[in-house]
């Protein structure tokens, strides 16, 4: 069940939760989209107090339903891990989300990306990320002096609030965690996890093995 924080100031204005806007464009987009939002998931699962979010209305001035974005991902630090109809950042502690990402995509016209850019720097965005996955392209802009302003080698950029690290090979973008395990698409984990325990039952099979070998021999294994 969604729920929607309620403003004490203001009910006239109506702040709708979708644009009517697509998530992604193409299934690339899409899976960019959700590697790095269920992988940020992972990373944060025991902090209750970073929001993770794909696809969600951010309205960062009260009264204004016209002025909003919705990032591909966006963290927050310092609010709760509750469901969201849009984020209205005066319900939130007037906190903006602090890192976003955009995933490129064929639809997306460079007056576009120009706007999101200089909404970012104007609501206080500390860490934007946008990738061309058909160019493999990382563009990085860090808040400096009260700015967004690009980093100009991104490859080996670590996130100063997330911990990840960015690597861009020949083919695609990789984004390892602070700890070095790369992220990963829900089909790799779930494979990961099958072979994790694929092990640990094979591991059990010759435990059990060796144990009633001893027992021929004479020999109790648990003493």
């Amino acid at each position: 069940m969604v729920r929607q924080l309620q403003s004490q100031t203001s009910t006239e204005v109506i702040y709708p939760d979708s644009d009517g806007q697509p998530i992604a464009d193409n299934t690339v987009q899409f899976r960019w989209i959700v590697i790095i939002k269920e992988n940020l998931e992972l990373l944060f699962a025991d902090d209750p107090n970073v929001f993770i979010a794909g696809d969600l209305l951010w309205y960062p001035v009260e009264g204004d339903n016209t002025i909003r974005k919705a990032p591909d991902v966006m963290v927050v630090f310092g609010r709760p891990k509750i469901d969201r109809g849009s984020y209205q950042q005066w319900l939130e502690n007037n906190l903006a989300p602090q890192v976003v990402f955009e995933i490129l995509s064929p639809s997306n016209r460079l007056t576009e990306m120009a706007q999101k850019l200089e909404f970012y720097d104007r609501y206080g965005v500390e860490e934007y990320y946008l990738y061309d996955s058909e160019k493999v392209d990382l563009s990085v802009w860090l808040r400096q002096r009260d700015r967004l302003s690009t980093i100009s080698s991104p490859a080996g950029w670590t996130s100063p609030r997330l911990g990840i690290r960015f690597e861009l090979t020949a083919d695609e973008l990789e984004i390892f965690t602070p700890t070095g395990e790369r992220f990963l698409s829900y089909v790799q984990l779930a494979q990961l996890r099958k072979q994790a325990e694929q092990r640990a039952e094979q591991a059990e099979s010759r435990i059990r093995k060796l144990e009633a070998r001893l027992r021929e021999l004479g020999v109790d294994p648990e003493r």
